[in-house]
């Protein structure tokens, strides 16, 4: 198989807790063919999508270490075609570019594409946790989104609880998330027109969210393959920070599911998988869904580590079975209509 990572500059990966990087290591074992390409790379030469790609070259034995793998690896730099590989896997950062997802459209239909273009489209935002039915907010905690900044205050005056959570839509690693209280709400007015008004005049929605008991304490990071849980971690913030992201100061524990997680899975597997989002990180606090990330799950790393195991096989299994599976419907079609010409 050769497979396309659409992500960020192999130079900027970090080889102590990348989860792209634990990926490639695990194809380039597998004898895979591997290149890289960043959004910004892609290209259209004689109405055919290419990318200018980093090619990571073969290698006689590969270290069993991603970390030393990534060390001795050697690159070289060529223009492909994005419908020549078997698969493309998306690992570029949030916030998604539309552009992007134009350039995959034309190639969507001739390559496997993990998470599929439509499923980022629909997801990539905090808005795609209000797809899962939940009239009663047994799953989803209560949810507003909003740029009225009159309509926030009165919600926030409103509300049952002296805490919510506020968050600007398109963040993303925690960024922007902070904890209000009714207690200061002198301060909710300035905070609004921070978060809403931007310097062009045009303005921006902002979540207010439910503030979820045991928040605190942390919470849980649960990788999602195919609709089913492979992996979970517990985020612990900070001293100083309530937000548990490990970019934001948080730490690593080993966590096993709860009853109201399997739940939970069990609830929003189906829906993701019929949306083409093979491959997710679902945020958790006490059995509620915070956040579904779509475009660059992160966690391999810290998860292996905590919990002894090997995300990257399961993951890459599941790629292989998929190309396989349109690699054979293919010869079936071709084989059908083959045998109609020939009639």
């Amino acid at each position: 198989m050769n497979i396309c990572f659409l992500m960020y500059p192999w130079e900027e990966i970090n080889p102590e807790k990348d989860s792209s990087l634990t990926l490639i290591h695990e194809c380039a074992k597998r004898g895979h063919g591997v290149a890289i390409c960043t959004p910004s790379n892609l290209t259209i030469r004689n109405s055919v999508t290419n990318a200018f790609c980093t090619i990571i070259n073969r290698m006689e034995k590969v270290p069993s270490s991603y970390k030393t793998y990534y060390k001795k690896a050697t690159v070289r730099e060529e223009m492909l075609p994005l419908a020549g590989f078997d698969a493309i896997f998306m690992r570029a950062n949030p916030p998604l570019d539309p552009l992007m997802l134009n350039f995959l459209d034309s190639v969507k239909d001739d390559v496997f594409i993990i998470n599929s273009v439509q499923g980022m489209r629909e997801a990539n935002n905090k808005l795609y946790t209000a797809v899962f039915e939940d009239p009663n907010n047994e799953i989803i905690p209560v949810t507003h989104v909003s740029k009225n900044k009159n309509y926030l205050i009165k919600t926030i005056e409103e509300s049952t609880s002296d805490k919510m959570i506020l968050k600007p839509l398109n963040g993303y690693g925690g960024s922007g998330v902070i904890l209000i209280e009714k207690s200061a709400m002198g301060n909710i007015n300035s905070l609004l027109d921070f978060y809403i008004s931007k310097s062009d005049g045009s303005s921006d929605y902002v979540i207010l969210q439910e503030y979820i008991e045991g928040a605190e304490k942390g919470d849980v990071r649960i990788l999602m393959l195919n609709g089913l849980p492979i992996g979970a971690m517990k985020r612990i913030p900070g001293d100083k920070d309530h937000r548990s992201n490990i970019t934001a100061g948080g730490t690593v524990e080993k966590h096993r599911l709860t009853p109201a997680e399997k739940i939970l899975c069990k609830k929003i597997g189906p829906k993701l998988v019929k949306d083409g989002l093979y491959f997710v990180g679902i945020d958790v606090i006490n059995g509620k869904l915070v956040e579904v990330n779509v475009m660059s799950p992160g966690g391999i790393t810290y998860i292996n580590k905590v919990s002894k195991v090997r995300l990257q096989e399961k993951v890459i299994d599941f790629l292989e079975s998929k190309v396989l599976e349109k690699n054979a419907a293919f010869r079936r079609m071709t084989d059908l209509k083959r045998r109609v010409e020939e009639a």
